[in-house]
């Protein structure tokens, strides 16, 4: 968010909301997003038309983002070119209304008040801002992360600890998971750790794409005097959830993912009567009110990527939430459960779709280290055109992670179930 006039615009949010720009019309020949059935290769193909995807790949790693639509990329440029020629004549005058007519329909697409959420650059600088926010600890504090936790969140977490003499508390999810396992693993850890006051939870392992039970967590820790922050970047977009779905005070979310946005917008929750357990930005000053705004300073930031962000949700919600969830969860388990039955082929999540995402790792059996996971997501690419990614961290050894998105086919994954075949007869 801009500093000055725009700023004070959205830190009173009382005044009257400006159209944004205009939506995404509907998209020819495509039929209603409701009647989407998993595996209508056909209706999908409609979907898939409306991206650009690298020529003489197959494209099986959208975790890092998510490609944005050409009719999003087309209203992204339209925004950048109205903000290169108006500048600081639209910023100082237009800008703030229409970020809170914005924030006001984000606020809405995930369950809560608009005074209840402020937009980042991302799901990082959102979630290390509640982290390093958190004003509720005290020396001899213990913080909770797991193993599939984010790198910089963990290190978040580290950091804290160092700055204010607190002692860190890591778990390893079990692998293979269960639903009632993974509620055992936190249940367990808070039992021997009473003094923990603060742990991280994320909603979607970015690693391998485990989804937890993150209302049963966030229940049992409050029981126990315990805060969490959700990081629900991998969920946001992908999953249909709500706010009220996972009962928690603090969560990150990004929409540069799933939600086909430019790069660099997210927002985090801060739910209303906990605001005052999250301190003030150290770019802020107190002022007369308090507000959620104060909790993170940007500075200048790309407007015309958060403008974007309206056409970016008109063309998620023109898919449908629960299309995209039951797509992206067929192309995952059309490729996973066979490869679960090879031989030598370790799938790291569990068939319950309860805990299954578009994201899933692999490894091949005793292959652990990085290097050799590397080595492995490169021969797929060398050999067989397949993009995948290897992904550290994991207690177990590191993996190979695959990543369909909306506009990936039935026939890239055969190629990719191919693969491993093959790459099994060769190892064994």
């Amino acid at each position: 968010m801009t500093n000055g006039s725009t700023r004070r615009e959205l830190l009173g949010a009382g005044v009257a909301a400006a159209t944004l720009a205009a939506p995404v019309r509907a998209l020819a020949g495509d039929s209603l997003a409701g009647g989407a059935m998993p595996t209508d290769e056909a209706y999908w193909r409609t979907i898939a038309a409306h991206y650009d995807l690298p020529k003489g790949v197959v494209q099986l790693e959208n975790g890092n983002w998510g490609a944005m639509a050409r009719p999003v990329l087309a209203a992204y440029q339209r925004n950048l070119a109205r903000v290169n020629t108006e500048t600081s004549f639209y910023s100082r005058r237009g800008f703030g209304a229409d970020a809170i007519a914005l924030r006001d329909r984000v606020a809405a697409e995930i369950g809560a008040a608009p005074d209840e959420i402020a937009f980042t650059r991302g799901a990082t600088e959102a979630l290390l801002g509640l982290i390093g926010g958190y004003n509720r600890l005290r020396t001899g504090d213990q913080l909770l992360y797991a193993d599939l936790d984010y790198d910089s969140m963990q290190a978040g977490f580290r950091s804290v600890a160092r700055r204010r003499g607190l002692e860190v508390v890591t778990i390893a999810l079990p692998e293979p998971a269960t639903y009632q396992a993974i509620i055992d693993s936190y249940e367990a850890a808070l039992k021997a750790h009473p003094k923990v006051r603060l742990m991280l939870l994320t909603h979607v392992s970015h690693r391998t794409g485990l989804v937890v039970p993150v209302r049963e967590i966030v229940a049992m820790a409050r029981a126990r005097g315990v805060d969490v922050i959700v990081d629900s970047a991998h969920a946001f977009g992908q999953l249909d959830f709500k706010v009220g779905d996972l009962g928690a005070d603090f969560i990150g979310y990004t929409c540069q993912k799933w939600i086909g946005a430019p790069l660099g917008v997210g927002l985090f929750y801060i739910k209303r009567d906990r605001l005052d357990a999250i301190d003030l930005n150290i770019g802020e000053d107190p002022g007369p009110r308090d507000t959620i705004q104060q909790r993170v300073h940007t500075g200048t930031t790309d407007i015309a990527a958060l403008l974007t962000l309206g056409d970016a949700l008109d063309f998620h919600h023109r898919i449908g939430i629960r299309a995209k969830e039951a797509r992206l969860r067929h192309l995952r388990d059309l490729w996973a459960e066979q490869a679960r039955d090879m031989p030598g082929i370790e799938v790291l999540t569990p068939s319950d779709p309860r805990l299954t995402s578009a994201l899933t790792s692999f490894r091949l059996t005793g292959v652990t280290s990085m290097a050799d996971n590397r080595a492995l997501a490169k021969q797929l690419l060398d050999r067989f055109g397949i993009f995948t990614v290897e992904r550290d961290g994991p207690a177990r050894g590191a993996c190979v992670r695959v990543t369909p998105g909306v506009f990936t086919s039935s026939d890239d994954v055969d190629r990719l179930v191919a693969a491993l075949r093959t790459l099994q007869r060769v190892m064994a």
